[in-house]
């Protein structure tokens, strides 16, 4: 079974890309951006083959050319740009042209060289304002209002990818992914705020005291969780609903992670501070409701195995086995 990744440099496509070569499979990825060298190494020992193409997910014609070389039976499109309020200003053209363009070349050409399974990655963010709420997000139930144009574009992509789908006859899921951190999370240039535990357990290894702008109460998604998620819709036959959230089902807060970071680092140090004299950034000024897994669960038998805690132990192991072999990120 070979499974086709656009964005498989950035580090959900990452850590996709290493549960399936962990498992056997053939695995091409396809991104702008070269594997990165940890990575490689890391990919090299796995059971799984896997083959890389460097390529421009808006080039239609590169992505048919690689499928017909590789002939994949399933694609899953995860090439995004996060953009923040700075990039929406100077280069908003540029976030459609890859969130909405890429997401139609990838998946013609995907109806084109006759691939089985399209599962297109979408984001918590089309919920946008609705999250503003209490009641957990749910699929089918809670009015899309993205508020910014990674959302808005991301809604778009949904809308798009669906209508594809139908004229096609092509078997697609959408999975909504949650906020992710963990292993393989870098300043890729196309990533333009990192997760705030990431952001968090940065500033802790260079000795710089953390000031949270508030204690955020979020359901943070381990990204070997959203690996298994994505995977779980690759896999499951049959589906019988369109779209899914793939999120934690687990609420956690900052000063939980803090504490958790704390015990790593003796002598570190955090706080809650204004949030003008903050050197954390959240992706809002609000915490986003969680995202209700019911359906994902019910469909697919996906069980979330990391809470807050959890994630913690397997990351800093994760970060200490990487730290000696290349440099980690560090942007914050």
């Amino acid at each position: 079974m070979a499974t086709f990744i656009t964005g498989a440099c950035g580090f959900v496509g990452l850590a996709l890309a290493e549960r399936l070569l962990q498992q056997g499979e053939t695995v091409v990825g396809f991104d702008q951006a070269p594997l990165p060298a940890a990575a490689a190494r890391a990919f090299a020992a796995l059971p799984g083959r896997l083959a890389m193409v460097q390529g421009d997910v808006r080039n239609g014609a590169a992505l048919e050319a690689a499928m017909r070389t590789h002939r994949p039976q399933r694609l899953v499109t995860l090439a995004a740009i996060t953009a923040d309020v700075r990039r929406e200003r100077a280069a908003p053209a540029s976030i459609f042209e890859v969130n909405l363009g890429g997401v139609v070349a990838a998946l013609s050409a995907a109806a084109a060289c006759g691939v089985q399974r399209v599962l297109h990655a979408s984001s918590g963010s089309v919920y946008g304002a609705s999250g503003k709420g209490a009641a957990a997000l749910q699929e089918d139930r809670t009015p899309l209002q993205p508020e910014g144009l990674y959302g808005i574009s991301k809604q778009a992509a949904e809308a798009a990818a669906l209508r594809l789908a139908a004229l096609h006859g092509l078997d697609l899921v959408v999975g909504r992914l949650g906020t992710c951190f963990g292993p393989w999370e870098a300043d890729t240039g196309v990533r333009d705020t990192l997760s705030a535990p990431l952001q968090v357990l940065l500033r802790a290894e260079r000795g710089e005291a953390v000031r949270l702008p508030r204690d955020s109460h979020r359901d943070w998604l381990y990204v070997r969780d959203a690996a298994a998620g994505l995977q779980a819709l690759l896999d499951t036959p049959r589906l019988p609903h369109a779209v899914y959230n793939v999120a934690a089902g687990f609420m956690g807060t900052m000063a939980e992670w803090c504490e958790v970071v704390a015990t790593q680092h003796p002598g570190w140090s955090w706080r809650i501070s204004a949030a003008a004299d903050s050197n954390i950034d959240y992706y809002a000024p609000y915490d986003r409701a969680p995202m209700d897994i019911t359906r994902l669960r019910a469909d697919t038998g996906f069980v979330p195995r990391y809470d807050l805690h959890a994630a913690a132990e397997d990351f800093f192991a994760w970060r200490r086995a990487h730290s000696a072999a290349t440099p980690l990120p560090a942007h914050a």
